[in-house]
């Protein structure tokens, strides 16, 4: 589905914090998606922050990005509500998302996981089509963001894993939240938004290989929402 397809797509990025914080209002505070929404909610408006002071070399563009990115995950929530199927990589959280074994932390890491492996991807082609725009000019505050998530990622980690005291190294969920890794799965998008910008002259290729990393998020999404009680 492309924006344009999209109902109620977002236009502002205020349009799209307003969106993520009546999400956060709205549903039930144990569900899957509404722990992923609010941690999606806090790394926004961070960025909202960063682009008032300064920090982006081409806010214009890095807020653009951010709306067209935050437009996907609204995509999908509004896929859901009208009974039609979301991306693949979306599907494990909206189908686990009430699974009472698994854990917060699990839902958040594949609701980033989702975001990150492949609505970044598209949102980076779009938005370079839409600024006429080379990947090279985003790559600087592509980084920027990453510095942001990173630091954001560490802080959710500490909130959502367990104490020390009751931190095993020998339990399965220790092993499954540390062999995924956000800088691992940004580098991983980067090199799938440089692959389709390199195939947009042949759509039928760039079609078939985005629905094939689609299905491949959606399979680490799955065993990353393992239940384990």
């Amino acid at each position: 589905m492309t924006e344009a397809d999209q109902p109620c797509a977002p236009r502002t990025f205020d349009h799209v914090v307003a969106r993520m914080r009546t999400i956060d209002t709205v549903l039930p505070p144990h569900d899957g998606v509404a722990i992923f929404n609010r941690v999606y909610l806090s790394v926004t408006e961070e960025v909202g922050q960063r682009l008032i002071t300064g920090h982006f070399h081409n806010p214009a563009a890095t807020e653009e990005l951010a709306v067209r990115f935050g437009g996907r995950y609204l995509a999908a929530l509004d896929a859901v509500a009208a009974g039609r199927r979301p991306p693949a990589c979306w599907r494990p959280l909206f189908q686990l998302r009430r699974h009472p074994a698994v854990r917060p932390l699990q839902f958040a890491l594949a609701g980033i996981n989702a975001h990150i492996g492949y609505d970044l991807a598209l949102a980076l082609i779009s938005t370079c089509h839409g600024r006429e725009l080379e990947p090279a000019a985003l790559e600087g505050d592509f980084d920027r963001v990453g510095e942001v998530l990173v630091r954001m990622e560490e802080r959710i980690r500490e909130e959502l894993m367990p104490g020390p005291d009751l931190l095993d190294v020998a339990d399965p969920f220790t092993h499954l939240v540390g062999a995924w890794s956000l800088e691992r799965a940004r580098d991983a998008a980067w090199a799938t938004f440089r692959t389709l910008w390199g195939l947009r002259g042949l759509p039928e290729v760039a079609e078939e290989f985005s629905d094939r990393v689609d299905a491949g998020v959606g399979l680490v999404g799955r065993c990353l929402l393992t239940p384990l009680g």
